[in-house]
Order: C-alpha cells, then sequence, then structure tokens
C-alpha cells in the first residue's frame, strides 16, 4: 500500500510539473472590481488558472506558451446568470412537439457553441428537460464539444397545471412530467432527486409566465410553505435556489422563502425591494428579450395568448429594472436566452445601460457580481490570481461604449484560445 500511495504522489507530482504555463498579453485590461483600465497587461496561467497578473515590463516572464492579442482591450469572461441552451426560439409552441426529445440535446451542442463565441465563459442552465444540461456540461469538460462553464439545474421545478408543467395537449394525453412536485414534503422529495442527479442549483416555478399556456403571467403557484421548504431543502443540501417569479406576491414570498436569485421579478414593488436589501436576494431580470418577442415571436409560433402576456410584462418589466437599481438592490446578468437567439446574450448589456446602468455596472452585473450570485469568487468573474484563466478581448472600450461587448474578438476559456476571430 506504501509504495502505491508513493506512486500516486510521484504520478501527481509529474503531472503538476507538466502543466502548461501560457503567458498572454494584450494592449489594456479592464479591472472590473476597480473599475481601472490597466495598460499592457500580463497574465500567467498555469493549468487553466491565472496565477500571475502585471503589466508587461515590470513582470519578468521567460517560460510558456504566448498568447499576444495586440492592442485588444481584455476583461474577464462574461457570465448569463439564465440560460436554456436547450432551447430554440424558432421552434416555439406547438411546433417544437415534432422533434424527439434527444433532438434537444443535439440541438444544446450549437447553442452552447454560440454562447461561448459570444463571450459568455459560464452560464447557469435554469431549466432543461431530460438533464440535457447536465449531458452538455459533461461534454464540454471532457473536450468533446466547445461550450462554457455551466451550473446545471436539471428540470424545473413546478406545480401541478404551473408555468413549469406541460399544459399544451388534451387532458387525455398521459406523460411523464419530472418536474412536477406538490405539498410541502413532494418539493423537498423533488430537491432532492434533482440534487442526487447532478442538479448544482434548484430552479422553481413561484408564479405564472409568458410561455406556458393557461397561467397568470402574474399568478403565484406554490405558497408559501412549499417555498419554504423547497429552499430550506435545497440550502440544506449546499444547493442555491432562482426562483422564476414575475407577480408581485410570489416575488415576496420567494425572497421570504431565502431564494438566492428572483429571476424575471416583473412586477416588483418597493416593499419587495426593500426585502431584497434586507435578505441579500439577487435580482437577475431578462430586459432585452422583449424586443426580439414582440418583433419574432408570431413568426416563431408563440401563441397569440402569450404575446399578449409578453405586452403585458414588456415595459413593466424594464421599469422595475430601473427601480429596483435605484433602490440598491442587488442585480446579476440574465438573459433568458433561449426565448430569443444564443450568442445575442450581449445585445442586454445596452438595455441594462438605456435603463439606469452605467456600462461598468452592467459589465459588473455579468462578471464579478454574477460570481458572486453564483458563490463562485474563487473561480470565475475578474482576471485574478486563483481564478480561472477566462478572458475574452474586444476592439475599444466598452466602460464607454457597451456595445463593444457585441463583438467579441478572442474568446480564451482556462488559457486555451476558444474562438479567435481577428
Amino acid at each position: 500500500m506504501k509504495r502505491i500511495a508513493l506512486a500516486v504522489v510521484a504520478l501527481m507530482s509529474s503531472v503538476s510539473a507538466s502543466a502548461e504555463t501560457v503567458v498572454i498579453t494584450a494592449g489594456r485590461m479592464l479591472d472590473v472590481a476597480s473599475g481601472t483600465m490597466i495598460e499592457r497587461p500580463i497574465i500567467v496561467v498555469e493549468d487553466g488558472r491565472i496565477t500571475k497578473v502585471g503589466r508587461q515590463g515590470e513582470l519578468a516572464v521567460t517560460d510558456g506558451k504566448r498568447i499576444d492579442l495586440g492592442a485588444l482591450t481584455i476583461l474577464p469572461g462574461l457570465i448569463d446568470m439564465h440560460v436554456h441552451l436547450t432551447s430554440d426560439p424558432t421552434l416555439s409552441g406547438m411546433q417544437a412537439l415534432a422533434y424527439p426529445s434527444s433532438f434537444w440535446t443535439v440541438l444544446g451542442t450549437a447553442m452552447a457553441k454560440r454562447t461561448i463565441d459570444a463571450g459568455f465563459t459560464t452560464v447557469r442552465n435554469v431549466g432543461a428537460a431530460d438533464y440535457a444540461d447536465l449531458a452538455l456540461k459533461m461534454a464540454i469538460e471532457r473536450g468533446a464539444i466547445p461550450g462554457p462553464r455551466i451550473v446545471p439545474a436539471t428540470y424545473a421545478i413546478g406545480a401541478t397545471g404551473g408555468h413549469c408543467d406541460s399544459n399544451e395537449l388534451p387532458a387525455n394525453y398521459v406523460f411523464d412530467r419530472p418536474g412536477i412536485a406538490d405539498g410541502p414534503d413532494g418539493v423537498r422529495q423533488k430537491v432532492r432527486e434533482l440534487h442526487r442527479r447532478g442538479a448544482e442549483v434548484i430552479k422553481y416555478c413561484a408564479t405564472g409566465g409568458v410561455f406556458s399556456i393557461g397561467t397568470s403571467v402574474g399568478a403565484q403557484q406554490y405558497t408559501q410553505a412549499e417555498m419554504n421548504a423547497l429552499v430550506d431543502e435545497a440550502h440544506m443540501l449546499g444547493l442555491k435556489v432562482a426562483a422564476h417569479a414575475h407577480g408581485t406576491n410570489g416575488i415576496k414570498a420567494a425572497i421570504r422563502a431565502g431564494v438566492d436569485t428572483v429571476e424575471h421579478v416583473s412586477f416588483a414593488d418597493a416593499e419587495a425591494f426593500e426585502l431584497a436589501k434586507k435578505a441579500g436576494t439577487w435580482f437577475s431580470m431578462d430586459i432585452y428579450n422583449d424586443d426580439y418577442i414582440l418583433a419574432e415571436g408570431a413568426k416563431n409560433g408563440v401563441p397569440e395568448s402569450s404575446l399578449a402576456k409578453e405586452r403585458e410584462v414588456g415595459l413593466r418589466q424594464r421599469q422595475t429594472f430601473q427601480a429596483a437599481w435605484k433602490a440598491g438592490v442587488k442585480m446579476a446578468f440574465g438573459s433568458d436566452a433561449g426565448v430569443y437567439p444564443h450568442g445575442d446574450n450581449a445585445r442586454q448589456f445596452g438595455k441594462m445601460v438605456e435603463w439606469g446602468m452605467t456600462p461598468i455596472d452592467a459589465i459588473r452585473a455579468a462578471t464579478v457580481k454574477a460570481a458572486e450570485a453564483l458563490g463562485r469568487e474563487a473561480d470565475v468573474g475578474q482576471i485574478a490570481v486563483g481564478r480561472y484563466a477566462d478572458i475574452i478581448a474586444v476592439a475599444g472600450d466598452p466602460t464607454q461604449d457597451v456595445t463593444t461587448l457585441r463583438s467579441v474578438k478572442v474568446v480564451v476559456k482556462g488559457g486555451v484560445i476558444a474562438k479567435d476571430a481577428r
């Protein structure tokens, strides 16, 4: 046994010693924490993580593979807290039922590539059938396909007949609905099951939604007791919780239950803002996609009932975003990519600035703040020692023109070039 242990130690030492060193240089680097630009940065990466950050000429580096990004501006890889990689907005409504379940997993491989090509190196996938987001995560981590780091929720949990249920077909159709759970004991059991299957975050539907059939967009769908039990169970297992919630009462109930993030948050009021500030709850608000849904939804098969709900929600949600930001609520970037095209995630930055944020605030929401909301401050969200070397490069200064983030030239993930469009 001792010889085996020594052999393992020797092997580990050999692997560590052979870990590749990568040296990255660029024209400028945005320090997202301070909001300042650092001229002529140099970053040293070992085994995918940053070991040194400094300025060229001041930090002496002799060894390592070089990635020279010329005059481009670098910043941390972006984080999207709300995506659905196995969804395609051009296949909405009943037409989506024409495709087998395996189709959506295969589709997700293309959407994962679009996402990382857009500069989003970490995403939280808040709902996917057939554990497809877990499959994508595993394939990406094995290097089989390109894509971002994925925090999977697997199935979104919902009440019978609610937003996370499948209400499209007539009553005589009977089929499995693996995300459905009712009652405090039922939601506890569902959280345990999804945790066992590989969920790293729990997402549940506290209210109705835009794209579900037969639900009022703002109506609360779980009782306070059910939400309390669900969140308590998830936190006991070390999982964070995201609550889909448009309606005022459902938003407040979710915050009182202790959720970590509230998604959409369309009809939150001043009391909800104060509850969120006191609890430290994050808001993740998808304020771009209204433009796409109303412009393209009918052509894509979205039923008129859903378009009517979107017309009810869109402007109000943006006004709520503005009011919540002014009130001091913590905000993280979440786009709901999947109800609009993957790869267009960065279009939301412009809306965030239009509705009250400065460009650096919007960038922080998708970097350092999103990392904090994920509980992944040690891994992502900054170009800093100890973090993964997830870095994007753009032409120009995104703190002056945030729309430059819609044209990412280079993406580096873990010290390896994932995209080079120079």
